[in-house]
């Protein structure tokens, strides 16, 4: 419940800043967790992204207020963010269908995206198998692609996809270390920009000791405490475990999400499963 309480205070910081520049980072601290946890969590649990919420949100309160009062478009665009009336007017065309002008005529219709508010749900009929465990600092090395946030449920499988056709795979097997407990091909959105920009960098890599080649780029991962859940069959599974852990695993559990980025790992297709590693700290 106080998982629950937290987040409904997080969406409260941001409802009451709608008219001025949110600070994720003041939200995620309200929601107990990480910058990159908070913008990664939220799409999972509410099926849209953070910055569309926002967006939704200021652009449901702009088409309240045309209708509502006397403001001019120019200075309600300001209010909302937008840099220009030209832009205020194409987001706003693109959301209700209709421009800023003709929603002040009676009879025009709207739509309306209402605050979002979180309440307990009584899940987890389906068992979630997990472990934890207690890693020191390691390498990754890998391939790594700038993607739009907005499409990173299409473009991220599309990028694994042509992986598969480039032969990726086996350039990242040849540096790959056999005998660290975090195998196969993994897959990392860096650097906690997830959900807040319009890009952030996903690294197709392998764990390495290896100096990677100028084409390849290597990120170290600090010593941490995993929660490390194991999902049988194909790597679809990944998507759904990243939602129960949001919705399930978290709220019922003692640990908060450490400000380290997770790690999907795609095993072999001979073992018919993989794994979602996500760094935790047991809660004080």
């Amino acid at each position: 419940m106080d998982w629950i309480q937290r987040m409904n205070e997080a969406i409260g910081y941001m409802e009451a800043h709608l008219t001025e520049e949110i600070d994720y980072a003041e939200a995620a601290r309200i929601a107990c967790c990480s910058v990159y946890h908070f913008q990664r969590m939220f799409p999972y649990i509410t099926d849209v992204s953070l910055s569309e919420y926002i967006r939704r949100r200021r652009l449901t309160l702009a088409a309240y207020e045309l209708q509502n009062s006397d403001i001019k478009v120019i200075s309600l665009a300001l209010k909302y963010g937008y840099e220009s009336p030209e832009a205020f007017a194409r987001a706003f065309q693109n959301m209700h269908g209709t421009t800023p002008t003709a929603a002040r005529q009676a009879g025009t219709k709207l739509k309306a995206y209402p605050r979002i508010f979180f309440q307990f749900s009584m899940r987890g009929a389906a068992e979630m198998n997990y472990r934890i465990e207690e890693m020191k600092g390691f390498s990754i090395v890998g391939f790594q692609k700038q993607i739009r946030t907005q499409q990173a449920y299409e473009d991220v499988p599309l990028l694994w996809k042509d992986a598969h056709v480039e032969g990726i795979f086996d350039k990242l097997w040849n540096y790959r270390q056999d005998d660290h407990p975090i195998r196969g091909i993994l897959g990392v959105c860096a650097d906690g920009d997830y959900g807040k920009n319009e890009d952030f960098d996903y690294i197709m890599s392998v764990v390495s000791q290896h100096t990677p080649p100028d084409s390849m780029v290597q990120r170290h991962v600090p010593p941490a405490t995993w929660a490390v859940f194991e999902m049988e069959g194909d790597p679809s599974g990944i998507a759904d475990m990243w939602k129960r852990l949001y919705t399930e695993w978290v709220p019922a559990h003692a640990y908060d999400l450490a400000p380290i980025p997770a790690i999907e790992c795609y095993l072999p297709p001979d073992e018919n499963k993989n794994e979602l590693w996500i760094p935790v700290i047991r809660k004080a």
